[in-house]
Parts: structure tokens; sequence; C-alpha cells
């Protein structure tokens, strides 16, 4: 890097990240702040942040996430996930680990189709009521929930944001996602179940008064609207359905996502200020201030370099090259957030894949989200996910500290990282 315009944007992306990591200040000032200081360097100028496709916002990222907060905003005033939790609690007779199973199973499907972040904020207020009602130990359930999420938001496009970014960098559609990291997703909530046995069984005793109790539950009291209960779900599935058949409609996921949203407002009886007021703006002006920063980056060559220098150390292996991505994903993941951190590597791994010829069904990319969705799962910051629950846990005076979740987090990271390094090599490498 021989241009100053280059170290001006390496300064600072790399002082965004370090404020973004300490949490000093909020993680949307720093990417804003970041955002400005790249175009005040000259390292991006107006038009390539707003308007370039390799350099600029991603649109489709931002407007998926913003439709796809929307439909679940008009979901959450239903009472749909209270139903599904109080429902599967009964289903399993009060009893605590079946409890546990039910929770991560719905926990891990509903991540997959919405996004692992609104999932736990549905799921852990009702988790803090069964535990309650069975007098249970609150953190063993958060804890294994979070990691389900984290697992579900891996099988499909909109589950994850990283997946999202991925997606529209890559030009992966909703069906790549799910043929080819569904079945991984499907296998690691079955490795996860068998842990949560190993690592919380002795914490899960059953009393039969109390489950007599949680048996009482009216779970239809919980749906508060029917009729826009059935209106939602009606939606959501057009959604999904659209996703699905992108190959046939070339609709883009943040155009079906924007359409579903405005369906399901203009057809229900919710207030259009509230739906809004539901999505997490902060979180779309971060990734907006974060494509910034990558974009100026990307401009300045720095991208272009680190690519150089990876392809040059993986050579001709792309199957020890993915296998470097997902070890490395996976360890980086744990110790930043893996939005960041996939925004970073996207552009290096497009690079990798277009070196190798994406000869193995771009295992390289799949190995990107595997790593850094799973990652997050390693410690208490490892993902927005996580944060989110430990504050919840919190504020129901049942906090979870820090190393009472990465020590778990560890051990589930290590084995389901095994487990995907497996996957990726028996299904893309042995026997070609």
């Amino acid at each position: 890097m021989h241009d100053w315009h280059s170290w001006a944007a390496v300064a600072v992306f790399a002082g965004s990240y370090a404020l973004i990591i300490s949490e000093r200040i909020h993680r949307v000032a720093a990417a804003l702040g970041g955002a400005g200081l790249m175009l005040l360097v000259g390292a991006t100028d107006d038009t390539s942040a707003f308007y370039s496709v390799d350099s600029g916002i991603d649109w489709n990222v931002v407007f998926l996430l913003m439709g796809m907060m929307m439909i679940v905003g008009v979901l959450r005033r239903t009472g749909l996930f209270e139903y599904l939790a109080i429902w599967s609690a009964k289903r399993a007779r009060g009893r605590p680990f079946r409890v546990m199973v039910m929770l991560v199973v719905i926990t891990a499907v509903a991540s997959a189709l919405l996004d692992n972040v609104t999932t736990v904020l549905l799921v852990a207020p009702v988790t803090l009521l069964i535990c309650d009602r069975l007098a249970l130990p609150v953190a063993p359930f958060l804890i294994v929930e979070v990691f389900a999420a984290n697992i579900g938001g891996l099988a499909t496009l909109v589950g994850d944001p990283p997946n999202v970014i991925i997606g529209s960098r890559a030009g992966l559609t909703f069906n790549d996602f799910l043929v080819h990291l569904a079945p991984l997703a499907a296998v690691l909530v079955l490795v996860l179940i068998a842990l949560a046995r190993v690592l919380f069984g002795r914490e899960l005793t059953h009393d039969a008064d109390l489950t007599a109790a949680v048996m009482a539950m009216d779970e239809r009291a919980a749906v508060r609207d029917p009729r826009m209960l059935a209106q939602g779900l009606a939606v959501l599935a057009l959604v999904v359905a659209a996703f699905a058949l992108h190959p046939v409609l070339h609709l883009a996921p943040s155009v079906v996502a924007l359409l579903g949203a405005g369906l399901l407002v203009a057809i229900t009886t919710v207030d259009t200020g509230e739906v809004l007021a539901e999505v997490e703006w902060p979180t779309l002006a971060f990734f907006a201030g974060l494509f910034v920063m990558i974009g100026g980056l990307t401009g300045t060559g720095v991208i272009a370099q680190v690519s150089d220098a990876l392809a040059s150390a993986v050579g001709d292996r792309e199957a020890g090259g993915s296998m470097l991505v997902l070890g490395a994903s996976g360890v980086l993941s744990g110790v930043v957030d893996n939005i960041p951190y996939v925004a970073t590597m996207a552009p290096v791994t497009a690079d990798l894949v277009r070196h190798l010829g994406g000869g193995s069904g771009d295992a390289m990319w799949w190995a990107l989200a595997a790593g850094a969705g799973l990652g997050g799962n390693a410690t208490a910051i490892g993902a927005s996910a996580n944060v989110v629950v430990l504050g919840i846990a919190e504020r129901a005076g049942r906090p979870i500290s820090f190393w009472q979740f990465t020590r778990y987090g560890l051990v589930v990271t290590a084995a389901t990282l095994g487990v995907s390094a497996l996957y990726l090599w028996l299904r893309y490498f042995a026997f070609t």
C-alpha cells in the first residue's frame, strides 16, 4: 500500500472496528463516524458510497432486513410465538429436558424463517415464564436457545444477517442456502440437543406439582388477534414461497420482503406508524455505515491486496482454503460481531472463489457462512442474539455472566465447527 489513501482507509477502519469491539461508544456511532471519515479522507466519495454496486451501500441487504422486520413486527402483536412456546411445554408434559428440546426446535425453525435476534426476543420472555412456573434455572434454557437461534439462522438466506451479506455478494439464492446449509443446520440441532443433555442435564429436575400448574395454562389465551395471526401467517407463507421460487420469479429477496410487508400492513388493522416503530433503524444505519467503510477499503485497493495474499497462501488447495476460512471465521466471530466480520471478508472470499474457479459448489462461501454463524456462539458478545438474551436475563433479575455463557459456548462452538468441517469435506471434496 503506497497510496496514503490506502493507509488512511485502514486506519479509519481499524479505529472504528476497535470502537465497535470495545463498545465504548455505540456501534452505530462508530460505523457512521467511520463512514464519514472515509468520505472525508477521500477513500471513497458520494457516488461510490450511495450508487456503486461494488463499493457502496448494499441496498438489497438494507431493504430485505427492513421488510422482514416489518412482517415480524406485525406477527409479534398476534401472540404467535407465546402460543408456540406454551404449546410445546404442555406437549412435553412439563418434563424439563423435553421442554428444552421443544424450545430448541421451535427457536431453530423460527430463526431460519425470520432472524435470530427477533426469535430470541419473542421466545425468551415465555421461557422465563415457564421456568418460573417449573422452578427451573433460567440460564440453561436461555443459553441453549441462543445456540439454537444461531444454528437455525444458518439454514436460510434470511436467517442471519451475515447470510444476507453473503447471498448478496455471491449471488446465492434462498434455495442455495436451503440445499447447502439447511441439512448441516438440521444435523447441528441434533448435536446441540445431545450436548445440552450432557452440559445441563443435572440442573433439570422435575417437580410433579409444578408440572400440573403448567399443564393448566391455556395457550389459546396467548393469541391476542386471531384474524391478524391468520393474515400474518398467510403473508409469511407467500414471502417464503417467493424466496424459494426466485429462479422462476426473478424477484430479489429485498423486493419480496417489501411487497410482503406492504401487503400485510394493507390488509391488517395495525397502525403503519407502529409497524415502522418495530423496525430496528439503528441496525440498518449500522449496516449502511459499515458498507461505506468496506467500500473505502475496496476503492483504495486494500481488499484486493489482502485477497492476493490469501490467494497466494491458499494456492490451488480449495479444500484446505475452505477449512482455513471455516476455522478462522469461527475464531474471529467469537471475539467480534459476525456482521462486520462477514462484511469485511465477503469481498475477500469473492476473490478467492474467482481465483479457485468455484469448482466445489462454492464451498468457500459455505465455509464462511458456517464459521461466522457458529463462531458467534463462542462468547457472550459473539453475536447480536447473545447480547440481547443477556440483557433480557438481567432485566428479569436472572443475570447470566460473560463467563457463564462463554464456558458453554466454547464447547458448543468447537463441536459444531468440527461437525461442519466434516460435512464440508464429505460433501464437496471427499468424493470429487
